[in-house]
């Protein structure tokens, strides 16, 4: 028996009410080039919007015209989507609140995770949305998984209860000591000022 290996996300399909709310959302509201559209293949009556969410990945939304935005909507079940999160660098993460509370947007306000910022709002759907920001950038050669990873190591090895900085610096430095190659003999820290 042998895997199916994935390679990354190559898209995913939200449903959609008619197609202006999906645009002025998606969009409008979250910064995504609407980059084509067609007919759902599998069902006639429904179109099927394709949006840019920065990465050259995609996000697809199915839309009918006689389908209304309705927010309100119970948690999500087993099986079903607890929310959908997005990237977004610092500096636009630092603009959410603002940004949000403009267009009357309700939220969750500042989510402190230790490793990245998020804060959640609902769709015009229900769905809940997290924009997310990491609060690091990984070594060349490496992703935020890869550091990610490293960091759980240390925190487990610790006995943490979360991810915080220090498991995350220390987590780049020692990713960093790995692949990248020094002529140094000793790369352990160094007292570098003179001692008075």
């Amino acid at each position: 028996m042998r895997k199916i290996q994935t390679q990354g996300v190559h898209h995913v399909t939200v449903m959609g009410a008619d197609r202006r709310t999906s645009i002025e959302f998606w969009e409008g509201l979250l910064g995504m080039p609407f980059v084509f559209e067609q007919p759902n293949l599998d069902r006639d009556e429904e179109s099927h919007l394709y949006f840019d969410p920065g990465d050259g990945r995609l996000i697809t939304v199915f839309t009918r015209e006689d389908r209304t935005a309705d927010r309100d909507r119970g948690a999500p079940g087993p099986g079903e989507l607890h929310h959908l999160a997005l990237a977004v660098s610092q500096a636009t993460y630092a603009q959410t609140v603002e940004r949000l509370d403009e267009r009357g947007i309700k939220h969750s306000g500042h989510k402190d995770r230790g490793f990245m910022d998020s804060i959640y709002f609902k769709d015009p759907l229900g769905m809940l949305i997290e924009l997310a920001s990491y609060r690091f950038e990984p070594p060349v050669g490496h992703t935020h998984t890869d550091v990610l990873f490293e960091a759980h190591l240390l925190r487990v090895g610790r006995g943490d209860r979360a991810i915080a900085p220090i498991h995350v610096a220390d987590a780049i430095e020692a990713l960093v000591l790995r692949s990248q190659r020094s002529l140094s003999d000793d790369r352990t820290a160094q007292a570098a000022y003179p001692q008075d």
